[in-house]
């Protein structure tokens, strides 16, 4: 997600901060649509399929497992939240630092490139690995008998019997989804934001909650859209059953042969809802967090 535009370069430190809080509180908010969404893109087609659809999903989950049912899987996600949110807007910084013209300001292009940067960096450093777990997580709690008794015997089992590669599965998919993300997302949240602050004759330069609310409610909605497909692959090449395809494009070649081009975007409703509300609160809290960061430092 992209932080308001300001001609000053946040430190790491504020990056952290703004974004653990903010990634923390959100991760909380919204797994469960992120739960739903892992297990119906997992479920493959079948002449039987285990699920009827996002909400047939949850209340399965919910009649076997109980409410909690629908946060297995979380730990990876919020353990991993303080580097993945520190990769991805201290990548954004340093690349709208190089980018920007000598009015620290960005063209579309640029903002794009600096949103490529940034999902490439945290796809690297921390999501890949978290969202590996994740899944496998998320996977192994659909058995009859689950194997994994928690995140460290979860991890360590992974990587006894996988090597360090177990949790890099999918490498390629997750950087390609990670880079397209945060660019569309950097692109469409700043352009609306500036957009809606003209419209309203309000101040950009500070945040605006309705606003950054409804930028990100937008920049979410695009970046679903634009790269399902590529999640869905990357989520398929994480999960248990991923040996059966030979690489990425292996399996986007076998679930358009086997299941059709609408498997593609299996799991986007449950998706599209997380990722809306998700860009929405991170923007919005992040925005927030900053400027009261801003004024700290600047104290300093």
């Amino acid at each position: 997600m992209a932080p308001s535009e300001s001609k000053k370069t946040r430190s790491p430190l504020q990056s952290i901060l703004s974004g653990g809080i903010s990634g923390g509180v959100e991760i909380c908010m919204t797994y469960p649509t992120e739960f739903v969404k892992t297990q119906l893109q997992l479920d493959q087609r079948s002449a039987t399929p285990k699920y009827k659809g996002a909400i047939d999903c949850a209340r399965q989950t919910i009649k076997n497992k109980g409410f909690s049912g629908l946060y297995k899987g979380i730990t990876p996600l919020l353990v991993g939240t303080i580097p993945k949110v520190a990769s991805r807007f201290t990548a954004y910084e340093q690349g709208k630092a190089l980018l920007a013209d000598e009015n620290g300001k960005l063209t579309v292009g640029r903002t794009f490139c600096a949103g490529l940067m940034a999902g490439a960096t945290e796809a690297v450093l921390a999501v890949t690995p978290m969202e590996t777990v994740k899944v496998k997580f998320i996977a192994d709690q659909s058995l009859p008998n689950p194997r994994y008794k928690g995140l460290i015997h979860g991890v360590s089992t992974i990587v006894k019997e996988e090597g360090l590669s177990g949790i890099y599965k999918g490498v390629g998919p997750t950087i390609v989804k990670q880079a397209s993300n945060q660019a569309i997302r950097f692109v469409v949240y700043n352009r609306v934001r500036e957009t809606l602050c003209a419209k309203l004759e309000l101040d950009a330069s500070v945040p605006h909650v309705g606003v950054t609310m409804a930028a990100g409610v937008v920049a979410g909605t695009a970046s679903v859209y634009g790269n399902t497909p590529i999640d869905v692959v990357k989520t398929r090449m994480q999960g248990l059953e991923s040996k059966q395809y030979k690489n990425s494009f292996d399996c986007f070649k076998q679930i358009v042969q086997k299941e059709g081009w609408s498997a593609l975007y299996k799991g986007a409703t449950p998706r599209l809802s997380r990722v809306a509300l998700d860009t929405a609160i991170v923007f919005t809290l992040y925005d927030l967090i900053s400027a009261q960061l801003d004024n700290l430092f600047a104290d300093k």
